[in-house]
């Protein structure tokens, strides 16, 4: 079952299931372009590894499961004492700042021989656009912009504040950078809303070599449907986050009425 919104699929953003989802995205994008690319590229799966404090992590999408709890064991003074004479003092129970670590893809695109990295491909999760993540990601950012790289920066979430560009650019919900290191400073930014299809882009290779289309949709359609997202999202009971405003609420309604049985 495909996603049954034509570009992005609100509900794909919640904090709680965006490992998932990212994941998902990153594997079905190196996929298509290890089958696309010409013969003399081919494309690497790369890691980033993240802390952070686990207080906030439902709010960076850390799964749950990724923050090991300890076992709840009986405490020495609820146990029965032999001979005990002195009544225990109750402590104040607190909550000390632990760091969890978690591991995010993104991809490079290299040059067979040399190995030289041509293009970087980065999904942008929400751990890159607040707090530490963010200043760890435009670190990151800023190094490959520096580079001979080029960089394509993927972001289909609403929350959190977008990534720095000096041009004046229209607000929109979700975008797409293309930077080409031949191009530099400008890039080519595309824009678009919940409402929109996701733009088609070309991804750019060594000069000289044919720029590959990249559509986005058969992607999210395909994880949601290998990932049973069908399964995980209660439409009914779920609001997307963040919140939607009022018209963007009945589109939504509009679009799922379209594809429930009946409708």
């Amino acid at each position: 079952m495909p996603s049954p919104f034509p570009g992005m699929n609100p509900s794909l953003e919640a904090p709680q299931g965006w490992a998932s989802v990212h994941h998902w995205l990153i594997g079905e994008l190196a996929k298509s372009l290890g089958l696309s690319l010409p013969p003399n590229y081919y494309v690497v799966v790369e890691e980033r590894v993240y802390e952070v404090n686990d207080t906030g992590s439902a709010l960076i999408g850390v799964p749950d499961n990724a923050i090991a709890r300890a076992a709840s064991v009986p405490r020495n003074d609820m146990l029965p004492q032999q001979g005990t004479v002195a009544t225990l003092s109750q402590p104040t129970t607190v909550t000390l700042p632990m760091s969890i670590e978690f591991k995010e893809g993104y991809l490079e695109v290299r040059k067979a021989g040399s190995h030289q990295v041509i293009t970087v491909i980065e999904v942008l999760s929400p751990a890159n656009k607040v707090g530490e993540g963010r200043l760890k990601y435009e670190q990151k950012r800023q190094a490959v912009l520096a580079s001979r790289s080029h960089l394509v920066e993927i972001d289909l979430l609403r929350r959190g504040r977008p990534m720095d560009f000096t041009s004046t650019a229209e607000p929109t919900h979700y975008r797409i950078l293309v930077s080409r290191r031949q191009q530099r400073p400008q890039a080519d930014l595309y824009g678009f809303n919940l409402q929109d299809d996701i733009p088609v882009f070309l991804m750019p290779l060594e000069m000289g070599d044919l720029e590959l289309a990249i559509d986005l949709k058969p992607f999210i359609d395909t994880l949601y449907d290998l990932g049973r997202f069908n399964l995980q999202v209660d439409y009914g009971t779920m609001p997307p986050e963040p919140k939607l405003s009022e018209e963007e609420r009945e589109w939504c309604d509009r679009v799922l009425g379209m594809h429930s049985p009946g409708g």
